[in-house]
């Protein structure tokens, strides 16, 4: 089950290694994944920054959800343990995250 879904993005000439700031794991069954994306799916950033200037991730959380479980009863905590990890990485990287309850086929 897909639980978040969002962006990370830096500038282009900060080298950031996004495995030194977020596990790809936060729990057995929680897994978080950022691929690189060759271009940004938008062209400027809410504060007219140009997208092309920064490094865009695409990132995905997600979970193998037992059958009566309630993957939404997992979102506090994975939402504030996800912005405790984002706050530690370097000035200038930026993110967007939303919740994005979905199965994965």
């Amino acid at each position: 089950m897909k639980l978040l879904q969002g962006y990370l993005w830096h500038p282009r000439e900060l080298d950031v290694d996004l495995a030194s700031y977020l596990p790809r794991r936060l729990d057995p069954d929680v897994h978080v994944l950022w691929d690189p994306l060759p271009a940004a799916p938008f062209t400027f950033f809410d504060d007219g920054t140009l997208a092309a200037t920064q490094q865009v991730y695409q990132f995905t959380v997600m979970r193998f959800v037992p059958p009566d479980d309630d993957p939404a009863a997992l979102l506090p905590w994975l939402a504030e343990t996800l912005q405790a990890a984002l706050e530690r990485s370097p000035q200038g990287v930026g993110w967007q995250v939303m919740a994005d309850l979905r199965e994965l086929e």
